[in-house]
């Protein structure tokens, strides 16, 4: 049965003894605040995984959303959220009015909330580039963004 690299992010830093508590239920690792854990789950799918360990933490973390680590075939990470009553039948409604799975209607939601960020963060950058082109040479500012690309931190190496 093949195993799955599952990040889980938490509403609230665990305190060390919570944290104890955890990793007694399931082999965790958390990361240096304490917000996030990383778990390895045997399963048939990514999304039994998820369900299994969110089964097995709910009661000892106050976990927020679990995610596949790594993307699937293709680029996709699941996402596991546990949603209140009124939330989910809300999303359910929606779902409904629009003729769609609940899951299919959040998935299409989020996927247009990433791409308007990512139409948001162009446009940001395009005018900060109109900006500094304003104010420099194009070959100066080629010369600043080349030579930034290259810098490397004191004592990195290649």
């Amino acid at each position: 049965m093949p195993h799955h690299a599952l990040e889980i992010m938490l509403t609230r830093p665990l305190t060390p003894s919570e944290l104890c508590r955890a990793a007694c239920a399931w082999p965790l690792v958390a990361n240096h605040d304490a917000t996030r854990l990383m778990a390895l789950v045997s399963a048939k799918t990514p999304d039994r995984a998820a369900r299994r360990l969110r089964r097995r933490l709910h009661t000892q973390v106050p976990i927020d959303v679990i995610t596949t680590h790594y993307p699937d075939v293709s680029g996709q990470i699941l996402l596991n959220v546990a949603l209140l009553l009124a939330t989910r039948t809300l999303l359910t409604a929606a779902a409904h009015r629009a003729q769609q799975k609940p899951e299919r209607f959040l998935e299409l939601d989020v996927l247009r909330a990433l791409a308007k960020h990512a139409d948001q963060e162009a446009d940001r950058l395009d005018q900060a580039v109109r900006h500094l082109l304003a104010h420099a040479t194009p070959a100066h500012l080629l010369s600043t963004v080349g030579h930034a690309l290259t810098w490397l931190p004191e004592g990195a190496t290649l």
